[in-house]
């Protein structure tokens, strides 16, 4: 204000200082409005990061509560497949969980198929880096990475070990058909991770389930049905055959001088008798027909629409079976067996079981290793009329 009433060189300098000082000011305002710009854009970038990370754990949290209720693979992929879907946009799945030996991972579940990405049936354990190093693996061919074995396809990959308890259950496998797959995949780890680990309790508590299921139902050393399960199964069938007017045959088996072995050899030498006789006879009989340990060396074979000349011959082969497997252990084996059926020789399911035990003893009084049948049952014709005494 000063260069107002200042003339001269005096005044022409107050005033390039006067607006020297309002540039400056403007531009802090600007530099200062700037940033509080910025700072802006950052607090509402991190509210809208915070309302995603909130959402992503309601899903995840919504996630373990349906797999609570999930009673089988089908059911976990099921839910799996949802939570993916809604949490990784744009990217495909698979889930792999191991069969019953161990030795194979199926797929059980697939999602968001491309050309680029083409999922295995099935994938052996010893092919894939993840599973043999427990650690996430990328499968990136386009990007040079080391790839698994049975990476099918030209899409990225990134696979995700689901393990519980120190023990693997499965493989969660994503995959990306973007060229910047690396980048997306380093964005989503805990995304992937998180999916992983819910999936991984979800396929313990499913394969724990199922082990006390078999455990309930199996004898633990041979892995034939047990006493139990037979019973409840010889009724079924005979009350069946009732009504399809076909007969039902029961194979008694006992090993002979099995306790010899045992003292000769050891009770891991019997264990390990008793695993292959019953291995050879469910290799030897359809899938209809019924193997249980009856109770130490004793087993008993139910065998639904089988004549007793039919069992006969069956119980035969099984006996050769049996037999066969001494020169592998070094010791002689051998069994006896006795054959019944209902109606043949036996009239309902609570006396053909005793049938066959009487038949069994036989064969072992007769000198053992061999098949013994159940007497048949006398027909009415051929029953004599009852004669009817005359008193006077």
């Amino acid at each position: 204000m000063a260069a107002l009433f200042v003339d001269g060189p005096l005044g022409h300098s107050l005033a390039t200082v006067a607006a020297a000082c309002a540039l400056f000011t403007l531009f802090v305002g600007v530099v200062f409005g700037r940033r509080a710009v910025a700072e802006l854009d950052d607090h509402l970038r991190l509210i809208d990061e915070a309302r995603d990370a909130r959402n992503q754990v309601e899903e995840l949290f919504a996630m373990t509560d349906m797999l609570q209720a999930a009673e089988d693979h089908d059911d976990a992929g099921a839910v799996l497949m949802a939570t993916a879907v809604r949490l990784l946009p744009g990217f495909g799945g698979a889930l792999y969980v191991f069969n019953n030996s161990r030795d194979r991972l199926d797929l059980a579940k697939s999602w968001g198929l491309s050309d680029r990405f083409e999922p295995a049936a099935a994938l052996v354990p010893s092919n894939c880096w993840a599973l043999k190093r427990g650690k996430p693996h990328i499968n990136d061919p386009a990007g040079g990475t080391l790839c698994c074995m049975h990476q099918i396809g030209t899409g990225a990959t990134v696979e995700v070990p689901m393990m519980a308890r120190g023990q693997v259950f499965g493989l969660l496998l994503l995959a990306s058909d973007a060229p910047d797959a690396l980048e997306r995949f380093n964005d989503i780890r805990r995304v992937a991770r998180a999916l992983a680990d819910s999936m991984s309790l979800a396929l313990s508590n499913i394969a724990l389930r199922e082990k006390l299921r078999t455990q309930s139902l199996r004898d633990p050393l041979t892995g034939l049905y047990n006493r139990r399960y037979m019973e409840d199964a010889l009724e079924r069938y005979v009350s069946l055959g009732e009504r399809t007017g076909t007969a039902t045959s029961v194979l008694m088996i006992d090993l002979d001088n099995f306790k010899r072995v045992n003292d000769e050899f050891g009770h891991a030498k019997g264990d390990a008798v008793l695993r292959d006789v019953a291995a050879q006879l469910v290799g030897a009989l359809r899938p209809s027909d019924v193997v249980a340990r009856y109770g130490g060396e004793e087993l008993v074979v139910i065998m639904p629409k089988c004549t007793l000349e039919d069992a006969a011959d069956k119980a035969e082969i099984l006996r050769k079976r049996i037999e066969g497997l001494s020169e592998a252990h070094g010791a002689a084996i051998s069994a006896s067996f006795g054959v019944a059926t209902v109606p043949e020789t036996a009239t309902n399911a609570s006396d053909v079981v005793p049938c066959a035990d009487s038949a069994l003893y036989a064969a072992k009084q007769s000198g053992k290793n061999r098949v013994n049948l159940s007497e048949r049952r006398a027909k009415r014709d051929d029953v004599p009329a009852p004669r009817l005494a005359v008193t006077s």
